[in-house]
């Protein structure tokens, strides 16, 4: 099997170093780059994510990397984010009051946590479908490293055709049940970070790899 390319994008708001680690851990060839031709081009690119919404989104945009999401999505080519780089792919987020607009790549806004406690920083388990590519391999008691104030609680997306497989929505809960996974077609996130998440999260990033 050949090793596939895959870029980690840079634009200014993700932990990009422990992305490019845990990606050449799992025998991928990795670049940190936001160069427009390398990441249209490698097999897969990983959006990261850590800080505000609004401000994920203006850097975002300044790397003209919403614009390359939506190519190669609209190419069929994979896309993954995590953390802040999955909560972006939603259509809008609330912070302090304030909304911006996401990528609307789904329905849905990321809102506050609905939590005695806030942030979410730890380890939790989690609900995957039982088909999930995703977490395929793993155990039900798998657990995952969160850091996040926000979440989006409510999955709206309706398939209605037949012929387009449904997405696969694995829940965690805080307070109350989030979105803390998705698989849609050739784009899949996390809310949680698997290149923090020890050997769950190198099994994860591996599965990811397997269907570049």
């Amino acid at each position: 099997m050949s090793t596939k390319s895959v870029v980690v994008f840079d634009y200014g708001f993700g932990n990009v170093r422990s992305a490019e680690r845990a990606l050449a851990r799992t025998g991928a060839d990795v670049e940190i780059t936001r160069d427009f031709d390398k990441a249209m081009n490698a097999d897969g690119l990983l959006v990261p994510g850590v800080g505000a919404f609004a401000a994920c989104m203006q850097g975002l945009r300044a790397a003209r990397g919403d614009w390359i999401i939506d190519r190669r999505l609209s190419g069929g080519r994979p896309v993954m984010g995590i953390c802040v780089g999955m909560q972006i792919l939603f259509a809008r987020g609330i912070e302090h009051g304030v909304e911006a607009e996401g990528l609307d790549e789904w329905p849905g806004a990321v809102e506050p946590l609905q939590a005695d406690v806030v942030p979410h920083m730890g380890w939790n388990t989690v609900d995957a479908p039982a088909d999930s590519e995703l977490f395929a391999g793993l155990d039900a008691d798998a657990r995952f490293y969160f850091v996040h104030s926000y979440a989006v609680h409510d999955w709206t997306l309706e398939t209605h055709n037949p012929a387009i497989a449904a997405p696969k929505v694995t829940w965690s809960t805080h307070g109350r049940p989030f979105v803390a996974a998705v698989e849609n077609g050739a784009l899949w996130a996390t809310q949680f970070h698997p290149e923090k998440s020890g050997d769950a999260g190198a099994q994860l990033l591996t599965n990811w790899i397997g269907t570049l």
